[in-house]
């Protein structure tokens, strides 16, 4: 954790630990594929660092959508493959100025697009705990550094799930803050109404120093808040005596898995001894199976507007050609992958002017009606919880056998797109285990800017499960 790493420092010096950190991450990354590229020992900003503050001198992880003055940023598509970045990212820079040490860019899903970490340009990563399995995407890369204990952090990005879903795939926390919370200034997009900044850790204390170093106003950002930044951790209590729980139901009926179950409903138990109050609430059940389709479209066609610029003339690596049109065409053929241009495809389809009404607004449409209803729990609760996903992470090769028309994949495995559709904070952390052993979590989402009380809650959850500081050593 944080603390243990800045003790390490104190007794070693920053260098000898970012340098052992360095040839780990290496060797981690020979068995499951997790970084794009490493970063050689740099403490040119350490100088003017805050010496006081939680990261200093603590090696970190950025993925690799997040832009590094004068170090490759390749948002792991083979288009961007020689983007050098001119300037940081405002997380980059704030992590400078608290005297963090970058030891590595980690991969994604190209673009951020996708859920399971098989779409990078590198190849797919893999779950420490299982290296047949995948880690979960599209933050893959950032979740399974921190998850084989070679960083106590490490920054990911989340539009739909891309945060959370691999945290509990891989044991780990992961944070998705309000939307404004963490400014986006110097992220490569996907979605932008959609796209968070948000991290992972091993424990909710370092989930919660991390969040102090981040928030905050930024005025490369205009959708950043301006509401003061709480010290999270100084104010962390796990008292949830009279705290109200809501249970979101439409999760908890959608999910197969008993064992998954069995452990989630001994985990209310426990928290109902704690004092919590806890009841159940339940979404539109026709709304609910809509939100997935909804996400797409909306997805899709921002990401097509963001990445409209990627063509080899105005950015991006350049294929020869007669004329512009083959330099373009050529450009965005062999510069994306399968998956990416089939997403540009529908964004494509659905923003032509003929269709923006029957597809994009009623998407729209959809969002907004889930937001209005979700809302309205939080009249009445502090905090919405469910299982994060239906089951443990998938094989990487084969198909999963559950029905993409079902409950089970439209609302169990990813019921967590309401709070990108909301904005509101929502964050996993181990729950248990599966049968076959591999991680599982719980997700609590909260009213907006009230981190403090997530963290709280996650906080007695942690402490009801034990599970703090999980790690999985692969070498």
């Amino acid at each position: 954790m944080l603390k243990t790493y800045q003790e390490e420092v104190a007794a070693k010096g920053v260098k000898c630990v970012a340098e052992e950190t360095l040839a780990k991450a290496k060797a981690v990354h020979e068995k499951l594929n997790n970084v794009v590229t490493f970063v050689d020992y740099d403490d040119s900003h350490l100088e003017s660092a805050n010496k006081d503050s939680y990261f200093y001198g603590v090696p970190i992880a950025l993925k690799d959508n997040v832009n590094t003055k004068g170090i490759r940023t390749t948002a792991s598509s083979v288009i961007l493959d020689n983007y050098i970045p001119v300037y940081d990212a405002t997380i980059t820079k704030k992590l400078k100025e608290a005297g963090a040490i970058l030891i590595a860019k980690t991969s994604l899903d190209e673009l951020g697009m996708g859920g399971t970490n098989k779409c990078a340009a590198t190849g797919p990563v893999l779950n420490p705990y299982d290296l047949d399995r995948i880690s979960g995407g599209s933050s893959g890369g950032s979740a399974t550094i921190v998850a084989a204990n070679v960083v106590p952090f490490a920054i990911g990005t989340d539009t739909g799930d891309s945060i959370r879903k691999p945290a509990s795939y891989c044991g780990v926390v992961g944070v998705k803050p309000t939307y404004g919370r963490i400014s986006r200034y110097g992220i490569i997009p996907y979605a932008s109404s959609l796209d968070h900044v948000g991290f992972f850790t091993r424990s909710v204390e370092d989930a919660a120093k991390a969040l102090y170093t981040l928030a905050g106003r930024d005025d490369h950002d205009m959708t950043s808040s301006q509401l003061p930044v709480e010290d999270y951790y100084a104010l962390l209590n796990s008292d949830v005596a009279g705290k109200r729980i809501g249970v979101l139901k439409n999760v908890t009926d959608a999910i197969n898995d008993s064992k998954i179950m069995d452990q989630f409903n001994a985990l209310l138990d426990k928290l109902t001894e704690k004092g919590a109050i806890i009841d159940y609430v339940e979404l539109d059940e026709a709304l609910v199976r809509t939100m997935l389709p909804a996400y797409h479209i909306i997805a899709n066609a921002e990401a097509t507007a963001n990445h409209s610029n990627l063509d080899g003339i105005r950015f991006g690596n350049t294929q020869e050609g007669a004329t512009m049109e083959e330099v373009m065409v050529k450009t965005r053929t062999n510069g994306f992958g399968k998956l990416i241009r089939q997403r540009f495809v529908i964004g494509s389809y659905v923003l032509f002017v003929e269709n923006q009404e029957k597809i994009f607004r009623k998407a729209q449409k959809v969002r907004r009606l889930l937001v209005d209803q979700y809302a309205s729990f939080f009249n009445n609760h502090d905090a919405i919880i469910a299982p994060a996903a239906g089951s443990g992470a998938p094989l990487l090769e084969g198909a999963t056998g559950i029905d993409s028309l079902s409950d089970e994949y439209l609302i169990a495995e990813n019921h967590l797109v309401i709070n990108n559709f909301t904005g509101y904070p929502s964050m996993t952390m181990p729950l248990g285990y599966t049968e076959e052993n591999m991680p599982v979590g719980v997700n609590i989402s909260t009213r907006p800017f009230t981190e403090q009380e997530m963290f709280n809650i996650a906080l007695s959850v942690e402490e009801i499960t034990g599970l703090k500081n999980l790690h999985k050593e692969v070498c």
